[in-house]
C-alpha cells in the first residue's frame, strides 16, 4: 500500500513539474515574442516574466560561442540589430529547458533626417550598372556590374565617355571598389575573390580571396586604416588592407527604431561610413565605431525620376566632391551634387 502512495506521489510531482515547465516556456516565449518588435537598447536589462524567475535556479543566455548569465544587454555579449539566442534556464528541480529567442537590439540615439540641396549635375553613361563608385580630384572609377558585362571604368567628372575601361571575364560579375594609394581594390558578387589594379593604368595587379564570413561581395571603402566591406547583410567588415582575407573587426548596423541589413555600397567621409540600402531611396551616415545610423538622407524624387519605371534600377552611388556628396544610380543617366544643410 506504502509503495503505491509512494509512487502516486512521484506521478503528482512529475506531472506538476511537467506543468510548471511547460508554463515557464511558454511565458518566456509570449515575453520574447513581445519584445522582438520594441527590441532593448543597450544597458537595459531584461525583464523576464515572474513565471520564469521564481522557478528558476540559474538563467543563462546562450549566443552559440558564448555565453552569460547577465540578463542585461552588455555590447560585450550583442551586437545591434537582431541577435540569435538560447535561454538556458535550470530549474529549482534540478531541470534544464531551453528556449530560442531572438533579441533586437537598437542604436541609444534617433538617426537625424539630413536635409540637402542639389547644386548641380553631371551625364552618366545609362548603360552602366553602377555597383562602385568612387571620385579622386576631378577623375571618376567606376565598378560597372552585371555577368557578361562587368568593368571597371575611368572618366572625367562632366563626361560619360571612359578614358579607360578594364573589362571583366564573362563569369565576373564586379562589385564595390576603393581607392588605397595607387591601388583599386574591387569586389566580386558571388566568385568569393577580390582584384587589385593600378589606379593609372586599370591593369589587373593580383586577386584575394574573399574571407569565408563574407558570403558574398557587395561594398568597399577605405577609412584610411582598414579596407571595409559588406555583403548584403546588417554587418560592416573591416579588412586588413595588407591582407582582404583577414577581417580585423565586424560591426553591425541599426537605427533606433529599425534594423538595416542590406547594407551596400560604400563611402568613407570626414570620419562616417556613408552607406546605400539595397532597393531604398534613403542614403546612410552610419558611426563605425558603434555601427550606430546618426543620420539619414532621403533621395526617393531623384529614384522615382531615374529608375525608368525598372526595380533594379536603384540608387546605388557615394562618393564626396570635398564637402558635397555625389549621388548615382544603377542605369542612371545623371550624377548629382548634393550640399549637405
Amino acid at each position: 500500500m506504502k509503495r503505491n502512495i509512494i509512487a502516486g506521489l512521484a506521478v503528482i510531482f512529475l506531472l506538476s513539474s511537467c506543468n510548471n515547465n511547460e508554463k515557464m516556456l511558454d511565458s518566456l516565449a509570449d515575453y520574447n515574442n513581445s519584445r522582438e518588435e520594441k527590441g532593448y537598447h543597450f544597458g537595459e536589462e531584461l525583464k523576464l516574466p515572474k513565471e520564469v524567475t521564481d522557478h528558476a535556479e540559474t538563467i543563462t543566455i546562450s549566443f552559440g560561442d558564448k555565453e552569460t548569465s547577465n540578463l542585461t544587454v552588455d555590447p560585450r555579449f550583442f551586437t545591434l540589430g537582431d541577435n540569435d539566442v538560447t535561454f538556458i534556464v535550470k530549474t529549482k528541480s534540478g531541470e534544464t529547458l531551453n528556449q530560442d529567442a531572438t533579441i533586437n537590439v537598437f542604436a541609444n540615439s534617433p538617426e537625424q533626417n539630413i536635409s540637402y540641396d542639389i547644386v548641380a549635375d553631371y551625364p552618366h553613361d545609362p548603360t552602366n550598372f553602377v555597383e562602385g563608385f568612387l571620385l579622386e580630384g576631378n577623375t571618376v572609377y567606376e565598378s560597372a556590374g552585371l555577368d557578361g558585362a562587368s568593368k571597371l571604368i575611368k572618366y572625367t567628372l562632366g563626361s560619360s565617355v571612359p578614358s579607360l575601361v578594364e573589362k571583366q571575364p564573362a563569369n565576373i560579375f564586379s562589385e564595390g571598389c576603393a581607392i588605397v594609394g595607387d591601388k583599386i581594390y574591387q569586389l566580386t558578387y558571388k566568385n568569393k575573390i577580390g582584384f587589385v589594379y593600378d589606379k593609372n593604368s586599370l591593369k589587373k595587379l593580383s586577386e584575394f580571396p574573399l574571407p569565408n564570413v563574407i558570403g558574398e561581395g557587395w561594398g568597399l571603402t577605405y577609412d584610411g586604416k582598414n579596407l571595409i566591406a559588406t555583403d548584403g547583410s546588417k554587418n560592416l567588415f573591416f579588412l586588413d588592407v595588407n591582407d582582404p582575407s583577414k577581417v580585423v573587426r565586424t560591426v553591425a548596423v541599426a537605427g533606433h527604431a529599425e534594423i538595416y541589413d542590406n547594407i551596400n555600397e560604400l563611402e568613407y567621409h570626414n570620419g562616417y561610413i556613408y552607406s546605400n540600402i539595397w532597393h531604398k531611396p534613403v542614403i546612410l551616415k552610419i558611426n563605425p565605431a558603434t555601427g550606430e545610423v546618426v543620420g539619414k538622407f532621403d533621395f526617393t524624387k531623384l529614384t522615382q525620376e531615374n529608375d525608368q519605371g525598372n526595380s533594379e534600377y536603384v540608387l546605388n552611388g557615394i562618393a564626396f566632391k570635398g564637402d558635397h556628396m555625389l549621388v548615382t544610380g544603377k542605369n542612371w543617366a545623371k550624377i548629382y551634387e548634393i550640399a549637405i544643410k
